[in-house]
């Protein structure tokens, strides 16, 4: 079988991949990107509510989790927030921020794809989809064997993603072709991810419940909304804080944020019963589950002890989780293959010349609110340059 000669393999017509191709085939590179879905960027699709949460303005490489946290600065700084907002304005897809640097499309995250396709189209690339791989090799050069066909060349990248949202076709693939060659994997988990609680039939009751409040976990913390489900705890501030929670730990819950419990004490008279109170600053059906356990009488009847017990609850709430709700429902995979393993300028294996991973596949792991999409953006960039 004769094989199909291209100068750089894309395998994952994702966000990583599709810009690693537009940036080597804007460099004159004949690239092929083999997807085996039926569509490109089903995960952009389904991002942001159908929106596509495309970038954060205020990304730094704080925002991203890994074994080397230095190894995301360099395609970062080489591709920032700017240079792909300039590529959004270029395709005049209307967008706005939604809240803490969260840029959002006005209209449709289809929009995100079309935009991606238009600029694969100008580059040449070529795109194969439902295209499932058989094998790779490695002689002289990459040997990829296909449903397609037998694909040859220098340069492989892989921009497979991680594990997150298997419905939408996401596999190990990745983490398996590393090892094949030998690269290490560090350990994978689901982030982003909703937490699931031992006995959460307590507070089943008030699913759908949000309030606003941070979450302190390994001293880190996050200010936004927790929402209570049938199955234990989600909502922004619980998928941020996923990413650093681990099995057997608690979390730290304050129902206060910037409001202080004893000056709401002691600008109260007595009264009011403690539901009654509480109920200026949270939720109804919430309060009412909340001070199942303590004493619900009027404020001025509460001990000093009592004030303080309640007080140190509305401030300090600790939840002991159970497990997260797993890859279904997780947004990203925390871990990949190691960065030990790769260039953090190129993106390509020490080990392997000419073999390059990027997006999410890779051990950089991104907070909620656009931070993965300008990984995938930097990285499939700063691959695309040197393929």
């Amino acid at each position: 079988m004769d094989a199909i000669k291209k100068d750089v393999i894309i395998v994952g017509g994702g966000a990583a991949g599709l810009m690693c191709a537009i940036e080597a085939g804007r460099r004159g590179r004949s690239v092929v990107v083999l997807e085996h879905a039926e569509r490109l960027g089903k995960k952009i699709l389904i991002s942001g509510g159908g929106r596509c949460n495309f970038t954060n303005i205020h990304t730094q490489p704080k925002n991203f989790l890994s074994d080397h946290p230095d190894f995301c600065k360099s395609a970062l700084s080489r591709y920032t927030p700017a240079d792909f907002i300039a590529l959004v304005e270029k395709h005049r897809i209307p967008y706005h921020e939604k809240k803490l640097g969260q840029l959002f499309c006005d209209q449709s995250s289809r929009q995100m794809v079309e935009l991606l396709e238009e600029e694969c189209k100008t580059s040449r690339v070529e795109i194969r989809l439902g295209c499932k791989i058989h094998s790779i090799h490695k002689n002289l050069s990459f040997q990829v064997e296909t449903s397609q066909g037998l694909f040859s060349s220098d340069s492989l990248v892989i921009a497979t993603g991680g594990l997150s949202f298997a419905k939408l076709g996401a596999t190990d693939f990745g983490y398996r072709i590393a090892k094949e060659f030998n690269l290490k994997v560090t350990d994978l988990r689901p982030a982003l991810v909703p937490l699931e609680l031992q006995e959460p039939a307590g507070l089943s009751a008030l699913s759908g419940i949000s309030i606003d409040a941070v979450v302190h976990c390994r001293r880190q913390s996050f200010r936004e909304n927790i929402l209570l489900t049938h199955r234990g705890l989600s909502g922004p501030a619980i998928l941020q804080i996923s990413l650093y929670w681990q099995e057997g730990e608690s979390i730290e819950i304050d129902l206060l944020p910037e409001r202080s419990a004893e000056s709401i004490f002691l600008g109260e008279h007595g009264a009011k019963t403690l539901s009654a109170l509480l109920s200026q600053y949270l939720p109804k059906r919430f309060v009412q589950h909340w001070c199942s356990a303590l004493a619900n009488k009027f404020i001025k009847e509460h001990t000093k002890a009592e004030r303080e017990v309640i007080m140190q609850r509305l401030h300090h709430w600790k939840v002991a989780p159970h497990r997260t709700e797993g890859y279904p429902k997780a947004e990203v995979t925390l871990g990949g293959i190691s960065t030990e393993e790769l260039s953090s300028k190129t993106m390509e294996a020490r080990a392997v010349p000419g073999l390059y991973f990027i997006g999410e596949v890779v051990d950089v792991t991104g907070w909620l609110g656009g931070y993965n999409f300008q990984w995938a953006w930097a990285s499939g960039h700063a691959a695309g340059r040197y393929v």
